[in-house]
């Protein structure tokens, strides 16, 4: 069984690809929306909600937790992978080298949290994979807000996406990294909003989700023992037409109506 977990319902975005990857497996997606947004809180919070959201998923039978929040994963996989070495977590990885391969101007834009942005994570993979391209960044400010009360297209969600998405666009960027796991769910409105601003420009938006997927479906693939790790699982025998509902089980922290509603859409 695999247990994933974001500040709020970012993360079914994550879920949306290894659903896709791997249909037969088990979920449990855990939000911890009560704590949302994670963005300005230290690392050492968000450590310990790492901490304890992965004892829940342990008690709940998972043996591999995907880490579907970029902020946590800088703030706190680390330490998690330290504290609990008998669990494989996955972790966001910031796609600039994705981006830096494609973008046609040169200029790569990076919508993120701020506490991705400050990351050492980031900026590791900024430094190691941005060679002769320029990175501009901008947090997505309001981004997680939106996501988290359904407001994923019109006027409100058009007016905060352009404050952010703006600078980007007047530094260049024609390739926009979604750094957070609740942006993807915003894509129409940021693609929308980047071709206002810039007419003549084509726009390509990078969402590292599937890559995630990918890994997720290597490690369940690897050996644990005498046995792949998927195979232990009843559930990886299941045939790949069973409905996803009936596979997820959905936490929250906090009130879980957003969630339910946002996953009752990826469904749809």
């Amino acid at each position: 069984m695999t247990g994933i977990f974001d500040s709020g319902c970012g993360g079914l975005s994550v879920l949306k690809e290894m659903l896709k990857a791997l249909p037969g497996e088990s979920y449990v997606y855990f939000s911890d929306n009560a704590h949302c947004p994670y963005g300005e809180k230290t690392p050492e919070y968000i450590l310990e909600r790492g901490r304890v959201i992965t004892r829940l998923l342990m008690d709940k039978g998972c043996d591999l937790i995907v880490v579907a929040c970029n902020t946590a994963t800088a703030a706190a996989i680390a330490g998690l992978r330290a504290e609990f070495p008998q669990i494989p977590f996955v972790g966001m990885e910031p796609a600039i080298k994705p981006a830096a391969a494609v973008t046609k101007s040169g200029v790569v834009g990076v919508l993120a949290t701020a506490g991705t942005l400050g990351g050492e994570k980031y900026h590791t993979t900024r430094d190691r994979y941005a060679e002769g391209v320029k990175v501009v960044e901008q947090v997505g400010k309001g981004f997680v807000e939106l996501v988290e009360k359904g407001c994923l297209e019109g006027p409100e969600a058009e007016k905060v996406v352009r404050e952010s998405v703006r600078p980007l666009v007047e530094e260049g960027a024609d390739t926009l990294v979604l750094g957070c796991t609740h942006y993807p769910f915003l894509a129409p409105v940021i693609l929308k909003v980047a071709k206002e601003l810039c007419p003549g420009r084509a726009f390509t938006l990078i969402d590292p989700a599937p890559a995630v997927a990918r890994r997720f479906v290597q490690l369940r693939s690897q050996p644990a023992g005498q046995q792949p790790i998927a195979s232990r699982h009843p559930a990886g025998r299941q045939p790949a037409h069973q409905p996803a509902s009936l596979q997820v089980e959905l936490l929250s922290s906090g009130d879980d109506a957003s969630l339910r509603r946002l996953y009752a859409s990826l469904l749809a």
